[in-house]
């Protein structure tokens, strides 16, 4: 495919390309997240530096739609990114992308975008000098055309010809994207894109994420926050201490998440009163308030819980602030995984 045919294929600033090729799904495969076929492959992977293991025997499948790589910090999804991106080669195991290795063949590169965890920006370049350069090192052509329409797909037209260095955390993770996508890649690596980001960046970016998986792009988002992939990816992937906890469709590993016992936190404008309330529900086992007047309940239906309390807040005319999860840890969820 070449250049020009291939930008028609990144998502609009409005909505999804009508023109946008579907791709279908054939059998299921062993170890496959998801039913299409796999596009990036990792078969028993490690990687080790010195006494140090960054990952174990990990081995799993990624095809076209959007799959979140979960851990918490520390847990070797990085390392497993990079040696997807073709920046590290795994000690032993093999990481293919289309039935190639990832690394060491730069037409592969041609077909891939990278969003690094890491500031990979030119602080003395302007916004649109950051995308133009990924552009010309992509060789992409027409390209001036692809230059604006990267910046417009992350809206930062706006701020695209100030310097980088003088943005915002959340800015720069927008440019970088654009950077990463000026060349229309099918295969897409995020390492957690949405960190700094405030709640309007986040909801856009979520929403182009959204729209490159529905056209057929194969994205792949690391986050170690397990509410904030739920918004974005159907399939998971879970690796904790280097290890693969688990692989599969979210909303059945979630079904097995919310099983279990949750500690949920709440802050409210009347913390006792709302507190007095919620001890008389059936799916509430308990009710303290912590030192910083936080409400602390333990329930056994966490899904009945979120219904409830917004009720019962609303019936005593009570505020509102915050409701989360206290052991909603990548930690929590890898015990609940792994559990017989």
């Amino acid at each position: 495919m070449s250049q020009n045919q291939s930008q028609s294929q990144l998502p609009s600033q409005n909505g999804i390309d009508p023109d946008a090729h579907t791709v279908a799904s054939p059998p299921h495969l062993p170890g496959m997240v998801g039913s299409a076929r796999p596009t990036i492959e990792l078969e028993s992977v490690s990687k080790w530096y010195g006494d140090i293991v960054a990952v174990s025997e990990v081995s799993f499948g990624v095809g076209p739609g959007v799959t979140g790589l979960l851990g918490p910090n520390g847990a070797g999804k990085s390392t497993t990114l990079k040696m997807m991106a073709g920046l590290q080669a795994p000690s032993s195991g093999k990481v293919t992308i289309e039935g190639q290795p990832a690394r060491g063949r730069p037409a592969a590169y041609r077909n891939l975008g990278l969003v690094s965890e890491q500031e990979v920006v030119y602080p003395f370049l302007s916004g649109r000098e950051f995308v133009r350069l990924n552009a010309q090192l992509q060789k992409v052509k027409p390209l001036d055309a692809a230059v604006e329409r990267a910046i417009d797909i992350v809206d930062m037209r706006s701020a695209a010809d100030r310097k980088v260095g003088g943005y915002s955390k959340g800015m720069r993770q927008r440019i970088k994207v654009a950077g990463a996508l000026v060349h229309d890649p099918q295969v897409i690596l995020m390492d957690e894109p949405l960190n700094g980001t405030d709640p309007v960046q986040r909801a856009q970016l979520i929403k182009l994420i959204r729209e490159l998986g529905a056209v057929g792009k194969t994205v792949v988002v690391s986050s170690h926050v397990l509410v904030e992939v739920e918004r974005f990816a159907e399939n998971i992937i879970v690796i904790i201490n280097g290890k693969l906890a688990a692989a599969g469709d979210f909303r059945a590993i979630r079904d097995k998440i919310d099983a279990h016992d949750h500690e949920v936190r709440i802050k409210a404008s009347n913390p006792r009163r709302l507190a007095s309330v919620l001890i008389g529900q059936p799916a509430v086992q308990s009710v303290r308030i912590d030192a910083q007047d936080r409400i602390i309940a333990a329930t056994n239906d966490v899904r009945t819980f979120y219904r409830i309390v917004p009720l019962a807040a609303q019936r005593e005319q009570i505020r509102l602030f915050e409701i989360q999860p206290t052991d909603e840890s990548l930690t929590s969820v890898f015990s609940y995984l792994v559990e017989k």
